[in-house]
């Protein structure tokens, strides 16, 4: 990426600078936030979006609602953790499905417990010290996503992904995007079948986008024309994002990635997810307890403000669905590939790399 996702601007008091994501590919604006409530807002409405992004966006968001807090003085600190906990509750309420929104905010929990007997001033340049630790992490997670699905993506690979998951859904560079954008660093052909991604078209409008940026060919296609694409032997390798991981590897991932998986099964296509260990929920033991977000009908019944549908017509619109992890070959995480995931094999996984960033989500 060219351009940061987000970034924070100055110190304390500061403000969070973010690409607004629903006015792409059209423009690329940048919006200035200044209050938690400007960022509950800018995660609702999909103007930053992402799971890895979402969870930079809410700790830079928990900064902003608490840095304007009053003067350093006996029993204020008791006041602070008071304030800090109430905006952590609006923000964990922007979106229920992506993990890594509360595993950030459980994260600046953990860094204000550890910093309690400070100062209330030293209490909020610790928390902006941990949001900038968290963005600056997911930026090494994401390169190192992309060396080991570099393994994945031969020369000449024909992948096809859904839904967005590089750089403007992280820091930088992505997720399931980083191995294609490592096999192009590494002079490596390769060709991207794009899911257009109803109803808010994600792959159309920024999938599409960042892969044109980095000069990668790619081709977009009717989220209905995935099957067609695999059972013309066209596609090698399907990749997607993750917004949610269970115990057991089922995955939470946009709307119609669960059909893209059956689909890849029955064309004998492998089904790779990558997602950064943060997005794991161990919890949680199976897909069936991933709370799935569901958005406004207008979404499906308009398009950019215009009807697509007539009035009156009923409409379900869960945001998000679980490919239950039979279907899954491999995740592709900043620690490696944890190949053909079920819960023994997750649970090994991360009992190997108990150092993982941040702790056990």
């Amino acid at each position: 990426m060219t351009v940061a996702t987000i970034e924070w601007k100055g110190e304390l008091p500061g403000r969070a600078v973010l690409i607004d994501q629903t006015l792409l590919p059209g423009a690329v604006e940048r919006l200035e936030l200044a209050t938690a409530e400007q960022m509950w807002e800018a995660i609702r409405a999909l103007r930053v979006r992402g799971a890895p992004a979402i969870g930079i966006a809410a700790a830079y968001g928990l900064v902003l609602g608490v840095q304007e807090f009053g003067p350093d003085a006996p029993g204020d600190r008791a006041a602070f953790a008071r304030e800090v906990q109430r905006v952590s509750a609006r923000l964990r309420g922007a979106r229920p499905t992506a993990v890594n929104l509360a595993w950030a905010l459980d994260r600046m929990a953990r860094r204000l417990a550890r910093d309690a007997r400070l100062a209330v001033a030293e209490q909020k340049r610790g928390l902006l010290a941990e949001a900038r630790a968290i963005h600056a992490e997911d930026r090494a997670t994401c390169r190192a996503i992309g060396r080991h699905g570099l393994a994945l993506v031969k020369d000449g690979t024909v992948a096809l992904t859904h839904c967005n998951a590089g750089g403007l859904a992280t820091a930088e560079y992505g997720t399931a995007l980083a191995p294609l954008f490592a096999a192009r660093e590494a002079g490596r052909r390769l060709h991207v079948f794009v899911d257009e991604t109803r109803p808010l078209l994600q792959g159309a409008r920024l999938t599409a986008w960042e892969l044109v940026q980095a000069g990668i060919e790619a081709t977009l296609i009717c989220d209905g024309m995935a099957g067609a694409a695999m059972n013309s032997r066209r596609i090698d390798l399907v990749l997607v994002g993750a917004d949610r991981i269970a115990a057991n590897g089922d995955t939470a991932n946009k709307i119609g990635t669960y059909g893209v998986a059956i689909l890849a099964r029955h064309h004998g296509v492998p089904f790779y997810v990558a997602a950064p260990t943060s997005t794991f929920d161990l919890s949680i033991p199976d897909g069936s307890r991933i709370p799935i977000e569901e958005r406004a009908a207008d979404e499906v019944t308009h398009a950019f403000g215009r009807a697509t549908a007539p009035a009156g017509i009923g409409v379900w619109n869960p945001a998000f669905d679980v490919t239950p992890h039979e279907l899954i070959a491999g995740i592709v995480t900043e620690h490696g590939i944890l190949e053909r995931p079920d819960a023994d094999r997750v649970a090994g996984f991360f009992a190997e790399h108990a150092t993982q960033r941040g702790g056990t989500p």
